[in-house]
């Protein structure tokens, strides 16, 4: 048999290079198919995952130039405040130590006292369910003169009505004065996880509470709402100012 001649050798090794060479290019554009296609899915998982986030936030820029009480629904989507006898004034118990409130939300009762910490700082004005201080904390806000607007975990889930929660919040934060006690409001979340027997009256999804008095004698303060409402918390502002608390003076 004859020997293969050189030129035939050649044009067989060109041809299985450039085979390998079509391979080679084969499989890389199945890998950048591959690479785009995991690219658009994790793209599309933090779009599903961020979009809430960013459509709240455009929700509640919506409200930056409305007044307080023109945010949300009407007072009329609120209950009557109640007043109930108050106790524990400058009654504190050591940290980490749990306090079993018997009302949902707490307007007054023994708390924590440890600088920093309780009372909730001063400057922040809105908490979700990550970051809220513990009750043991808020109830000393309380004591101080801190109106609560509480809204429970179906106001955490509407994306409307969280914006406007959180709307308001910033509207006690935007002054930029943290020396006006006017401004001792704090919005924060009702949890399930709070709930321990006492839950919100049916059908209310958002509570103000307020402790007034002073060293001998106090009173609690709640009033409920079925949704978000400026307007009922700009006349609950009114009728039970900071000033008449316990412990007004103090931040």
């Amino acid at each position: 048999m004859a020997k293969p001649s050189k030129t035939a050798k050649t044009e067989r090794q060109r041809l299985i290079d450039e085979t390998l060479k079509k391979q080679k290019s084969a499989e890389k554009r199945r890998g950048n198919v591959i690479i785009a296609g995991a690219i658009v899915i994790a793209l599309a998982i933090i779009g599903v995952a961020a979009g809430p986030v960013v459509w709240g936030n455009f929700k509640e820029s919506a409200y930056a130039d409305t007044p307080v009480d023109e945010i949300g629904a009407a007072a009329s989507v609120c209950q009557k405040p109640i007043e109930k006898e108050g106790k524990d004034v400058g009654t504190h118990v050591e940290q980490p130590e749990e306090v079993t409130y018997d009302t949902a939300p707490p307007a007054f009762g023994a708390h924590w006292n440890v600088a920093g910490v309780a009372p909730a700082s001063f400057k922040e004005k809105f908490y979700d369910a990550d970051d809220r201080p513990a009750l043991e904390a808020l109830v000393h806000n309380l004591e101080h003169g801190y109106t609560i607007m509480w809204y429970d975990e179906t106001i955490a889930d509407d994306v409307d009505e969280l914006a406007q929660v959180k709307a308001i919040a910033r509207k006690f934060k935007e002054s930029g004065d943290n020396m006006n006690f006017r401004n001792k409001f704090i919005a924060a979340p009702w949890t399930s996880d709070d709930e321990d027997g006492a839950k919100f009256p049916q059908g209310q999804h958002v509570a103000f509470t307020h402790w007034k008095g002073d060293t001998t004698t106090s009173t609690g303060v709640w009033q409920y709402c079925s949704d978000v409402s400026g307007d009922a918390l700009v006349s609950f502002l009114d009728t039970y100012p900071y000033t008449d608390a316990p412990e007004a003076t103090i931040q």
